[in-house]
């Protein structure tokens, strides 16, 4: 029987779809799959280590018959979890994505740089934001209230933990900019940015969802 679209809980039989939606999404919130030779390096390196570390904060939004078509998925502690990515997620998956040479010289070596060097998510600037996440959803599913959805979903988790959030953001993408604006975030000041925006938000007074 065919249900209402839900947020649950991730399941480790979500696995294969979540990698999906990040490959599908990854590219400025387009499909990457035109401009990657493996797009799996995407998933490897901004899903799959959450669910696998934490999984207690990963959400989906459920289709009402079983499939993820969206997720959000963090930690409450980013420095706790860039060392817990090097030393137990990283082998894992070293052998599929090896570090590239420096400089990186394809599209597909930018991100295996990327996950080769977890400590990069450990900013200073950003210690008064612990936390992180990271939201996607499958095109068709997007601009019908399930980002916010699943966006409560994950602050109330942090809520209760008590810490505050940040998150990255390609500067580019000025839809999801306005989304986040839309739900509290605000920029927090980072030198360097590069191509990237930081938004931080509090979690206790979750009104504005």
């Amino acid at each position: 029987m065919t249900t209402s679209p839900s947020i649950r809980p991730y399941r480790p039989q979500d696995r294969p779809a979540l990698d999906d939606i990040c490959v599908r999404t990854a590219h400025n919130a387009q499909d990457s799959r035109p401009h990657y030779t493996d797009p799996g390096v995407f998933p490897a390196t901004f899903a799959a280590p959450y669910v696998h570390l934490e999984p207690e904060l990963a959400f989906v939004l459920d289709d009402g018959q079983g499939r993820a078509v969206g997720y959000i998925l963090g930690t409450a502690d980013t420095e706790r979890f860039a060392e817990a990515f090097r030393t137990t997620w990283l082998p894992l998956v070293a052998d599929r994505y090896p570090e590239p040479s420096a400089p990186p010289r394809t599209p597909d070596d930018v991100i295996a740089h990327l996950l080769h060097h977890p400590e990069r998510m450990v900013v200073p600037e950003l210690a008064a934001y612990p936390a992180h996440l990271h939201i996607d959803l499958l095109p068709q599913w997007q601009g019908s209230g399930h980002g916010r959805r699943l966006m409560r979903t994950f602050l109330q988790a942090l809520q209760d933990r008590g810490v505050p959030v940040h998150l990255v953001m390609a500067t580019a993408n000025t839809r999801a900019g306005a989304f986040y604006d839309r739900l509290g975030f605000h920029r927090l000041d980072v030198p360097e940015p590069g191509s990237a925006t930081y938004l931080g938000r509090a979690t206790k007074e979750l009104d504005r969802l």
